[in-house]
């Protein structure tokens, strides 16, 4: 009989469009941490507290869609970062609310005091929550707060 308190679980990480040029995109906004470093951060916090990441970049909102698909029968909840994706795309939105998983939407940047255009998320009604502004440990707080629910 397998013990499930041994069993790790399993969450999903997405990294939305151009989070891939981190550390050097804009530094004065998203800072110098590359996404490499993020994800090493990542790893160190799913080693440190027994759960398994599964970790995904895309600059394409069909990957991002897809990715949520798949994770249905594999992880028990999501974090993703959007990126410009936030603030437009309703497909995202409606893979986040099918995909029955509880799904946190972080961004690295507060949101809410950079341009109009970025102050509002169609995301964030599909999420159980949105952290914003508190750099790449957003993810972390994003990730402690699916372990706890």
């Amino acid at each position: 009989m397998t013990d499930i308190k041994n069993i790790k679980k399993k969450y999903l990480i997405i990294h939305g469009p151009n989070l891939n040029l981190l550390g050097i995109r804009e530094p004065k906004i998203y800072g110098t941490t590359s996404l490499a470093d993020i994800n090493i951060k990542l790893n160190e916090f799913a080693d440190n507290n027994s759960i398994e990441l599964e970790i995904i970049q895309s600059n394409s909102e069909g990957a991002i869609i897809d990715a949520l698909h798949n994770g249905m029968n594999k992880v028990i909840g999501v974090v993703i970062n959007p990126g410009a994706y936030t603030h437009y795309s309703l497909a995202i939105f409606d893979a986040v609310a099918a995909c029955g998983l509880p799904v946190i939407e972080v961004h690295l940047s507060n949101i809410y005091s950079r341009e109009e255009f970025r102050r509002h998320s169609v995301i964030a009604p599909a999420c159980i929550g949105q952290i914003t502004g508190l750099g790449w440990y957003g993810y972390i707080l994003g990730l402690e707060a699916l372990i706890r629910s």
